[in-house]
């Protein structure tokens, strides 16, 4: 197949200082924090090559300083998922070395490899995994297993993810020798009974073996990928029926990212429709709330019907992380930025808003109920599924902001960073910034751009620039100084020229706008442009004003802190005071998303 967009290597992008920078550093430092010891704890424990010692008279400390020290939660010695972790963490951990090139974090991650290779020898040269071989036996009985192979795939993924981004060879050779263990196992199953084995989470299995086939080209690994093909999921969604509602989302999502990955590595066009498919059934036929985020209690709403699911247990994480995913797919395939702004909203919204600006921790669901709260995890005690995507998210942003196609470089986000490629064999770097306009006399209605083009010598190339959907008015592009003249509407805006030393600019006007739930069109969340507001209060509150123009009821505060325009707004013409901040700097605040919103009450009589 041949995309309409083409992702650029991690290694050509790095963040420049700004809010996606920061937060990256935070979970970067997150990730390094870990004991090398504990994440492969349960791995090593399979193994039996790791017994951790209880006993008081160890020599260091007492009983609950060593039962401190291991990983507890879902990494819990105890739990049938136990060991998911360790390979989410190895996937994000080859990323950000990457993306960094950091040598303390390739170096930690060649460790964990190498520790996973001697648990494989330790088992006879295949068996790598943190749970025994029975939880698989127990599966193709039809005995009741907490997602064994979900397990599976998060190490195998993590394996595959550090021969990629580090070229950890060893990395696959593990990777290949697991392989074998459950091609034998798979291969004693009907096709019927491998269905009924496949309706226990199986994770990303599916894109897993597609991935392996793309590197290796072997039989084996092309008949893994045919064997986890998913009919009972697939042809529904096929047949344009609805096979998603009230149905747990993040075991599905992952196997349409499996459809996706089989079409890019074989071609045929049945899968590529199959995550076509199940992207309408799942966003374009069924809505989303104002963060782009679905999902209440871990499973797809009804179709438009979200007012009855907010709760405490809105938007898991992992769907969001997972949906960003299968937009990427399709935002390369098409080249629609229809996906890029679907990102944009979720990387807010989901991404920003699930982890705790100070410490870096995750919230398994972000709770969408009127006074609500967001649960932080912890570093050691929790490693919930959303703990691992948690990790794996923050390392999105580069390859988010940046695709390249035979025309030129596509800018998708707006993400402070640089990157640096080849055009025509002339060396290019394009940078982005946030401007600050510090001249304004009050905080800007827009989003001022700044990009700045070098080359090592003249090339010609399109830039193309998004402009999303969410823009109040005609955007206003410059190219050294000068006015654009070509297209400024939502969508790409490709900008042609021999590019040399230049300077560009783009200034997207914002607005408040009212995103109201589908079927109760009088609640309404507010957003300033792609970023969802949070009333920080207790309770829900009825305000009063026209939903049709969210100034009737909010005004801007507290714009303004020495250089920084800050986001907050207050509420007007109510009965009772009420600020609003973006939902991403919700820390430990109690807020509501959502508003009942009546006509403003006829003007006092005397």
């Amino acid at each position: 197949m041949s995309p309409k967009l083409n992702p650029v290597a991690l290694s050509q992008a790095r963040l420049l200082p700004g809010l996606f920078a920061n937060r990256f550093e935070l979970n970067k430092q997150y990730v390094m924090s870990l004991q090398d010891r504990n994440l492969l704890q349960n791995h090593l424990l399979e193994a039996r090559l790791y017994a951790p010692r209880f006993s008081s008279s160890e020599p260091g400390g007492s009983i609950d300083a060593k039962l401190g020290d291991l990983h507890w939660g879902w990494e819990s010695p105890t739990c049938q998922v136990r060991g998911q972790f360790l390979g989410k963490w190895l996937s994000a951990a080859s990323r950000i070395a990457a993306i960094t090139g950091d040598a303390g974090v390739k170096a930690k991650a060649d460790a964990v490899v190498a520790g996973l290779a001697r648990c494989q020898a330790a088992n006879g040269g295949e068996w790598v995994f943190s749970i025994p071989e029975s939880y698989l036996h127990w599966t193709a009985k039809g005995e009741a297993t907490w997602a064994p192979q979900y397990v599976l795939h998060k190490t195998m993924m993590g394996l595959h993810a550090a021969f990629v981004w580090l070229g950890n060879e060893q990395a696959l050779e593990v990777l290949q020798n697991a392989a074998r263990w459950v091609h034998r196992w798979t291969g004693q199953f009907s096709r019927e009974q491998m269905d009924d084995v496949l309706d226990t989470e199986t994770g990303g299995m599916l894109e897993l073996w597609a991935d392996l086939y793309s590197i290796t080209g072997k039989d084996e690994h092309l008949g893994l990928m045919r064997r986890y093909d998913r009919p009972r999921l697939f042809e529904p969604l096929l047949a344009g029926a609805d096979p998603l509602t009230n149905r747990h989302a993040n075991t599905t999502i992952p196997e349409a990212h499996g459809a996706a990955r089989a079409y890019e590595v074989t071609g045929e066009d049945r899968w590529r429709r199959i995550a076509e498919a199940y992207w309408k059934c799942a966003v374009t036929d069924r809505g989303w709330f104002c963060t782009g985020g679905q999902t209440s209690g871990e499973i797809w709403t009804p179709p438009f019907e979200l007012a009855a699911r907010l709760g405490e247990k809105t938007q898991e994480h992992c769907t969001v992380y997972n949906m960003i995913r299968l937009s990427d797919y399709l935002l390369r395939w098409t080249g629609d930025p229809a996906y890029a702004d679907y990102i944009e909203r979720s990387l807010y919204n989901g991404v920003l808003a699930q982890q705790n600006p100070n410490t870096g921790m995750v919230t398994y669901f972000l709770p969408l109920q009127a006074g609500a709260r967001k649960a932080w995890g912890t570093p050691t005690h929790d490693f919930w599924c959303c703990h691992g995507t948690l990790v794996q998210a923050h390392t999105l942003y580069p390859s988010c902001a940046y695709y390249e196609d035979e025309d030129g470089i596509s800018i998708c986000q707006y993400i402070p960073s640089e990157l640096t490629t080849k055009r025509a064999g002339v060396g290019v770097t394009v940078r982005q910034w946030l401007d600050r306009e510090p001249r304004s006399l009050h905080r800007p209605e827009r989003w001022a751009i700044a990009l700045s083009v070098e080359c090592e010598k003249p090339v010609e190339f399109e830039l193309k620039l998004r402009v999303p959907a969410w823009v109040a008015g005609a955007a206003a592009i410059t190219v050294n100084g000068i006015a654009w003249q070509g297209r400024t509407a939502p969508g790409f805006c490709p900008i042609k020229r021999i590019w040399s030393r230049d300077a560009v600019r783009i200034e997207l006007p914002t607005a408040l706008t009212a995103c109201p739930l589908p079927d109760e069109p009088n609640t309404v969340a507010f957003l300033d442009g792609p970023i969802v507001l949070a009333g920080l209060c207790d309770e829900e509150r009825t305000l009063h004003g026209n939903p049709g123009d969210p100034r009737t009821m909010l005004a801007p505060d507290n714009e303004r802190e020495w250089d920084t325009w800050l986001p907050g707004y207050r509420a007007v013409g109510q009965e009772r005071g009420l600020r609003f901040s973006p939902l991403h700097e919700v820390a430990d605040e109690r807020y509501t998303v959502y508003f009942p919103v009546r006509p403003s009450p006829p003007a006092h009589e005397e």
